[in-house]
């Protein structure tokens, strides 16, 4: 099962496409990273102004555009293909998904136009120290109060959470672990670990006593959201690995060695025929998880997660080993800061573990598969 990228969503692709080439292209991302905000407000603004793309994925009554898993897809293939540090996969992909999909219509009728509209930055805070993204035994508490809850906890790698004007914290009231809206104030205290990839920010989030309320969602919505950041994850390092694989390609047809292209050499041209189906195989793997996102009410849940997981194994070790064999193919420049190739190569190792490591992915297929444990 793929959804079919038809001539509607080739159209969307190439305006994103052209619109982060123009607005944001490699040296503006140089230029921002070490930035006070990590991004361009500016391009953002434009983001949510010209193109829409904030609202993209969200439902039409509250602000959003309506349309599906397939068109945000897209939106992440070329943001990651960009190294784009705008904050879309926190504030859309992640943090508005989950707000759109819980169900609670008082908790995405206050926050989801702002996420659709651009005004209001959200990020999702479910990793703690030492728990990785796993959901068992989340210490974050929620404490009933007269006015709500109050949260108590930390998070870390947070995605786009220092700047973030709203926090969706996995949390457990003793009973059971549920979402719970914050809107930071002085008892949150927010800090950005130095990181290895410099084109995304982590953050490092501790509430005390937080004032916080509660995203009223069907058991499992939790585990769905992960599912969902999972794929919005390996859309990224799809569109980042596909870019690698152009960049080897086009640099093969142009260095010259010994009176001929490399490229024209065996031993390159299986490097790059390597590449290409890892590339494809990544591609193969997304499209699928797309189209049953794409159909969540008629996508069994056990199918979802079957294929967020193969993502999850997949996609990130697959970006990692094209960014490398990239740097490998342009030789000696591609070591160089000046050179993109390491900043692709940072991008892919980082996001291999966000949301859970390749090895917990195909631990967790065992699982689904019944068949964790053995060996």
């Amino acid at each position: 099962m793929t959804f079919d990228v038809d001539d509607e969503l080739e159209d969307l692709r190439r305006s994103v496409r052209r619109f982060l080439a123009d607005k944001a292209p490699s040296e503006d991302v140089r230029r921002v990273m070490d930035g006070p905000d990590g991004h361009d407000p500016a391009v953002w603004e434009q983001m949510a102004g010209q193109l829409g793309l904030p609202a993209i994925a969200l439902p039409e009554e509250y602000g959003g555009l309506g349309y599906g898993a397939g068109e945000l897809v897209i939106v992440l293939e070329e943001l990651g293909r960009a190294l784009s540090p705008e904050p879309f996969l926190s504030s859309v992909a992640l943090a508005g998904r989950a707000l759109a999909t819980s169900g609670d219509a008082d908790a995405a009728a206050r926050w989801l136009p702002g996420i659709a509209d651009g005004s209001l930055i959200a990020a999702l805070a479910v990793s703690e120290q030492g728990r990785d993204w796993t959901l068992d035994g989340i210490d974050t508490r929620a404490e009933p109060t007269a006015d709500g809850y109050a949260i108590t906890g930390v998070k870390t790698f947070v995605i786009g959470g220092e700047r973030a004007d709203l926090l969706l914290v996995a949390a457990t009231d003793g009973d059971g672990l549920a979402l719970y809206a914050v809107e930071p104030d002085e008892t949150v205290t927010r800090t950005r670990p130095a990181v290895l990839d410099p084109t995304r920010r982590l953050a490092r989030i501790e509430f005390a006593a937080t004032p916080a309320s509660r995203v009223r969602a069907p058991a499992g919505h939790l585990r769905e959201v992960l599912d969902l950041a999972v794929i919005a994850v390996a859309a990224e390092q799809v569109g980042g690995a596909r870019r690698c694989l152009e960049m080897a390609v086009e640099h093969a047809k142009v260095r010259v060695q010994f009176g001929r292209p490399i490229g024209s050499f065996q031993a390159i041209k299986h490097r790059c025929a390597d590449l290409l189906v890892e590339v494809e195989a990544a591609r193969s793997a997304l499209q699928h998880a797309a189209a049953l996102a794409a159909d969540r009410d008629g996508t069994d849940p056990g199918d979802l997660a079957v294929a967020a997981a193969v993502c999850g194994a997949w996609c990130g070790q697959a970006y990692t080993r094209v960014a490398k064999e990239t740097i490998q193919i342009h030789g000696g420049v591609g070591y160089t800061w000046e050179h993109d190739a390491h900043l692709y190569l940072k991008r892919a190792k980082s996001s291999e573990l966000l949301f859970g490591s390749p090895a917990a992915h195909r631990a967790r297929l065992a699982d689904l598969a019944g068949i964790g444990g053995r060996g």
